[in-house]
């Protein structure tokens, strides 16, 4: 059994997606076919021995849409394929003024042209026939699909139209040529329709564009390269050429490419990106490596476990794409829906059309009758509600610092009653701060324990150390000299200032220098309660300081909590960090529940869960959630 997932390019309506979803569901070896129109994909379950990938693709190309693998290229099809649908609505859009000020100017106050009846009529003609030629790729999809009997919106568009403009046609051929044939001209009808329509499809290509950016950011965070060591030789290879087994090298400031185990090297590794840790976390030797996440410090070189597929990334984008794509029951109900609403509307015009005709009325009026019916049914509110609706939505709320991900996010938002929180990023500012500087020893200032600490730091990497240099810069600390600058990977830095050890690191550091921290262990434990990584700061064998660093809350976490509980909504923190500093951070904020230590394809889990308990669940976070 193979899957695939494949971008089908040329679908304008639900229709579409079922002639494609039937078409595939007759082929024998076909085990599964889904198509999400908004997202144009198609989820695809098949047998290669009974049917063949190019037989699939020329079954979808010859019901006259494009087919191409998820890829980058995909992604830049759509891109293009808004600018073209944009290209298309300028053009029909300008050649419609004529027509519209020929139509409506009097209403819109214009200055009226006394011009004659031909003139005005081959003016019409003319817009007319230029805005159908940049619409034509409807006309072709809506005649095609009439030919197959499986009419689509296309269809309708298409019979609605071309009727308008062709009766409209013979009745001014009728004119020009003395006939006396008498008719109202509908070459506007089908001006107004076509232009309302390359709009429509305009919004919704661009609304199809945004669904697909987080998957994009996703894709970003891994890299396109990895160096390899061939022996003693480092080689530069595509990530798509890493085996299991192979040998990294990653050095400061690069992605780690695949997920792997450290065979050599200290480094810290900022993993908020996958995990949601907000401070970069320690690796050495037999620790696990993440792909997509950022070594920071030092150089570590590492033997690949996981690759392509089976990475920590890869299932990450895969959970949101299948979140992306699946149907909800209503969407479902909606699409059988449609497949009728064509079929049917042809068939009351025409029933319109025959009953007035039986009756003993004119052809012209009975022609009328039919157009007039198949205009006012003509999909352009379908068309364009939903995409305008979410435009006008995902607008509003852009205004407001909000982002709206799709029109169903936007319907069933009124009925949430569990928010879900992510830690960082989301309600902390996600960077590491020095929170909190404390003297022990009598006659030191807190300037001078962040100055001495400082000073100690300077050469190091570490992330908490930039945290303390960040702080002394901010408040014009002068760095002193310093010798004998050591790097006690997991545990600290010591330097020798003024003919004396400084030490700066954690308990156990001090403990090993036989520095004994018990007197300050209130001091320690009431920090670490609050979620704060304590670094204790000693000179020779005396502690004389201490110094926090914390990620800090935004400053509207507590407001947007208390207000959503005044609303009566259940708020949960949920977080790949560890529990203590979780249920630090939802003590200070006002959240009663944590779930913490959780991992990024854990936490889908934990909102099915909560879903089935019967909860609406919003779940609050950055791209990784």
């Amino acid at each position: 059994m193979v899957r695939k997932s494949l971008r089908i390019f040329g679908m304008h309506c639900v229709g579409c997606a079922l002639n494609i979803e039937n078409a595939l569901r007759k082929e024998k070896g076909i085990k599964s076919a889904n198509v999400n129109f908004p997202l144009e994909r198609l989820d695809l379950e098949f047998e290669p021995g009974e049917i063949s990938f190019s037989r699939i693709q020329k079954i979808i190309e010859g019901l006259g849409y494009k087919v191409m693998e998820e890829s980058e290229e995909a992604l830049s099809g759509l891109k293009k394929e808004i600018e073209r649908k944009k290209r298309r609505f300028l053009f029909a859009l300008i050649f419609s003024l004529p027509t519209i000020y020929l139509v409506m100017g009097e209403m819109l106050g214009l200055p009226v042209l006394n011009l004659p009846f031909a003139c005005r009529t081959v003016i019409q003609f003319l817009s007319a026939s230029a805005v159908i030629l940049s619409s034509f790729p409807i006309w072709r999809s809506g005649f095609k699909n009439l030919l197959r009997f499986h009419p689509n919106m296309d269809s309708l568009i298409f019979i609605g139209t071309a009727v308008a403009y062709l009766y409209s046609l013979v009745i001014s051929a009728g004119q020009f040529l003395g006939k006396g044939m008498e008719g109202h001209l509908y070459y506007e009808s089908a001006v107004f329709i076509l232009v309302f329509v390359s709009l429509g499809r305009y919004l919704e290509a661009i609304t199809k564009g945004k669904t697909g950016e987080a998957i994009e950011k996703l894709t970003g965070l891994q890299p396109k390269e990895a160096t390899v060591l061939r022996g003693e030789e480092e080689v530069k290879i595509p990530i798509s050429e890493v085996k299991v087994g192979d040998i990294l090298l990653i050095k400061p400031g690069e992605r780690i490419p695949v997920d792997g185990v450290v065979l050599e090297g200290y480094s810290a590794v900022d993993e908020k990106a996958i995990t949601g840790e907000s401070i970069p976390v320690e690796k050495k030797e037999g620790d696990e490596v993440i792909g997509g996440t950022i070594n920071q410090t030092g150089i570590l070189k590492f033997r690949a476990t996981r690759i392509g597929a089976d990475t920590v990334l890869a299932q990450i984008i895969k959970i949101v794409s299948e979140a992306m794509g699946s149907k909800a029951p209503i969407q479902i109900l909606a699409d059988r829906l449609a497949f009728y609403f064509v079929p049917g509307v042809i068939g009351v015009a025409l029933l319109a059309f025959l009953i007035w005709l039986l009756f003993g009325y004119p052809l012209s009026f009975a022609l009328t009758v039919l157009l007039s019916v198949l205009i006012i049914a003509c999909p352009c509110a379908l068309g364009l509600a939903t995409p305008t609706a979410v435009m006008m939505g995902t607008g509003l709320g852009a205004k407001n610092g909000i982002l709206i991900k799709s029109g169903k996010a936007l319907e069933i938002a009124q009925n949430i009653d569990t928010f879900i929180f992510d830690k960082t990023g989301t309600l902390t500012r996600g960077e590491p701060v020095v929170s909190d500087i404390i003297p022990i020893k009598n006659g030191l200032t807190p300037r001078d324990i962040l100055q001495i600490a400082a000073t100690v730091e300077r050469n190091s990497e570490h992330p908490l150390a930039q945290a303390i240099l960040n702080r002394a810069r901010e408040e014009g600390i002068e760095l002193l000299a310093v010798s004998d600058f050591q790097t006690l990977p997991g545990f600290g830095v010591s330097a020798t200032w003024q003919k004396r050890r400084i030490i700066i690191g954690t308990k156990r550091l001090m403990l090993e220098n036989q520095i004994d921290p018990v007197a300050i262990e209130e001091k320690i434990n009431l920090l670490e309660k609050e979620g704060k990584t304590v670094m204790i700061l000693a000179e020779e064998k005396e502690i004389i300081g201490l110094l926090a660093v914390a990620d800090p809350l935004k400053d509207y976490a507590k407001e947007v909590v208390a207000a959503l509980q005044k609303m009566g909504k259940e708020v949960i923190l949920l977080t790949g960090d560890n529990k203590r500093v979780g249920e630090a951070i939802a003590q200070l904020i006002g959240i009663e529940r944590v779930l913490a230590e959780v991992l990024p394809q854990e936490k889908s889990s934990e909102v099915k869960r909560l879903q089935s308990e019967g909860k609406k669940v919003a779940m609050v976070g950055g791209r990784n959630q």
